[in-house]
C-alpha cells in the first residue's frame, strides 16, 4: 500500500536563518495533489499573544544551463600603465 501524501506536509525549523526577514520554520506540503512550500514566522500579536504568520509558495527550481559566471567579471578592473 503506498502512503497517501495529499494534503499533507512537514514543517522544520530554520536552520539557515541569517535575518530577522527570514522565515523561523520551513517545509514542504502537498495541497490538492499540487507540492508547495510553507514558511512560518513566529510574531507576536499587540496583546502579546504569539501566533504563526504563514506564506505558501511554488517550490523553488534551480535553473538549469545557467551559464557558469566568467571569472573576469568577479575580478576588480584595473587601469594598466601603457
Amino acid at each position: 500500500m503506498e502512503y497517501n501524501n495529499n494534503n499533507r506536509g512537514a514543517i522544520f525549523k530554520n536552520d539557515r536563518k541569517e535575518k530577522d526577514t527570514h522565515p523561523d520554520y520551513r517545509g514542504k506540503i502537498n495541497v490538492d495533489g499540487v507540492d508547495k512550500e510553507i514558511s512560518l514566522w513566529v510574531k507576536q500579536s499587540k496583546d502579546g499573544k504569539s501566533f504563526f504568520s504563514a506564506s505558501i509558495s511554488e517550490p523553488y527550481v534551480k535553473a538549469e544551463g545557467t551559464p557558469p559566471k566568467p571569472i573576469a567579471d568577479e575580478l576588480p578592473s584595473m587601469d594598466l600603465p601603457f
